[in-house]
């Protein structure tokens, strides 16, 4: 593996044949230069000309333009109407979008893991694997910003893709798009500084957005993917007489079981935060969940938010509906680290459980991750993304890559050296614990308060 100050490469391997492909090459920076500001096409369709300008435009201003003057490259104008039309798109799909369902023998579906605001690695990965297309899914599992210094940039290329290919690519809700973590790990910031006095606006737009990001799919209709994982099932139970058609949620730690897809479809995804209690418990199981190699499902006390489950859940949802494999992602090589048992994330990927009905795969995008750390010592990891091929789309082909070096000097948006590690388990005093629609409740202020508590000697 190349260390962080390498020439910039791609290493694509397969769970058979590491192969190795020659270099991407980028646009020259120094001689390439957009025609700014960018404008919305004067009928509102984006074509691919659009979206390639859009690219090498962002390619080009992360190396020579500071980030405050965003806006004369990309105005606010154009950022509401690519918002408004990719959130309209995406709030009409359901919790559980299908991929390829009529499994056309002619196409290919490529799944991508987490990518954090990489945006040079996300460019890198969209041309070696191949611009979405008719015959080429793109099913991207969340986790686009915060943590890099270049989330929005990531996060509008790949809105301006749903847009111009809406059945083709799908983009799915990661825990990162939420308010809680990107006022913590560096989105919001970057929105304000990017933006400046148009910042609280650009920012409440892409919290909407994030609110109708779906938080599955089912590919080929063999392999389910969803950022975290698996979810819980919520029992309804009946109330009293005297309250007419009313229920009640009965949650029990004790005895959780699976939820059903049918369960998934019924959730409420429009939230600015997964609930960590109550009765809207799925999403934040779909965002937060992590796998275990022991059997059971149990609350994440790591996290303090979704479940852990092992290889005999995994087993159960695969056969249930018939599926081969489960694709998720939300664990970088950090978060790895402290897992012991399970696989390092040093290749982009791991095959976590192999049960008799097939497999569970971690996936994640973003090579050299974290951008920024706090120790000379870096993780050096690749990232990956997945392949799926016909006739049946069930084995999946792996692609590793290295990151793109050097990236552009860039500041973080967030403290990393004190900011706690979001695979720790949540401050739940800062997460509002309601599910109220987003846009529906205006976002108050929380407030803190220190217990000081004095055990007697």
């Amino acid at each position: 593996m190349l260390s962080a100050n390498s020439p910039s490469p791609s290493t694509s391997v397969n769970t058979t044949s590491p192969t190795s492909l020659s270099p991407n090459t980028f646009q020259n920076p120094t001689v390439y230069t957009p025609q700014i500001p960018l404008s919305w096409p004067p009928n509102g369709d984006l074509t691919l000309e659009w979206i390639q300008d859009l690219t090498s435009a962002f390619e080009w201003s992360s190396r020579n333009l500071p980030a405050s003057d965003f806006p004369s490259l990309f105005p606010v104008s154009v950022f509401d109407s690519l918002i408004l039309k990719a959130s309209k798109i995406l709030h009409a799909e359901p919790n559980c979008v299908k991929v390829n369902e009529e499994c056309d023998n002619s196409s290919v579906v490529v799944v991508v893991g987490d990518v954090h605001g990489q945006l040079h690695d996300v460019i890198f990965l969209l041309r070696e694997a191949g611009f979405p297309s008719e015959s080429r899914f793109f099913v991207f599992n969340g986790d686009y910003v915060d943590r890099g210094a270049w989330g929005l940039e990531t996060f509008l290329i790949l809105l301006a893709w749903k847009v111009f290919l809406p059945h083709r690519v799908f983009l799915l809700r990661g825990n990162h798009e939420s308010k809680y973590c990107t006022s913590v790990y560096g989105f919001e910031q970057e929105v304000m500084v990017k933006y400046g006095p148009q910042g609280k606006h650009a920012y409440r737009k892409c919290l909407g957005c994030f609110g109708g990001l779906p938080l599955a799919s089912i590919i080929s209709g063999c392999i389910f993917t969803a950022h975290g994982g698996l979810f819980r099932s919520i029992p309804l139970s009946k109330k009293p007489k005297g309250k007419k058609n009313r229920k009640t949620v009965n949650v029990d730690a004790n005895t959780l079981t699976l939820g059903s897809l049918e369960e998934l479809s019924k959730a409420r995804r429009t939230v600015l935060d997964p609930p960590w209690e109550g009765s809207n418990l799925i999403p934040g199981d779909v965002l937060w969940s992590d796998p275990s190699l022991s059997p059971g499902l149990s609350p994440n006390k790591e996290r303090g938010i979704g479940l852990i489950w092992g290889p005999d859940c995994t087993e159960e949802f695969l056969k249930k509906y018939d599926l081969k494999s489960i694709i998720r992602s939300h664990e970088g090589p950090d978060a790895r680290e402290k897992r012991p048992g399970l696989t390092g994330m040093q290749r982009g990927y791991t095959i976590d459980h192999e049960v008799e009905s097939g497999k569970l795969i971690t996936l994640f995008s973003a090579p050299d991750y974290p951008q920024f750390q706090a120790t000379e010592e870096r993780y050096n990891n690749m990232g990956a993304y997945i392949v799926l091929e016909p006739p049946d789309f069930a084995t999946p082909i792996f692609h590793s890559f290295e990151a793109i070096t050097p990236r552009p000097k860039a500041s973080a948006y967030y403290n990393y050296v004190d900011a706690i590690d979001s695979d720790e388990e949540l401050d739940l005093a800062l997460i509002p614990n309601d599910s109220s629609p987003i846009g529906l409740k205006k976002i108050q202020p929380v407030r803190l308060i220190l217990a000081i508590i004095i055990y007697d000697s």
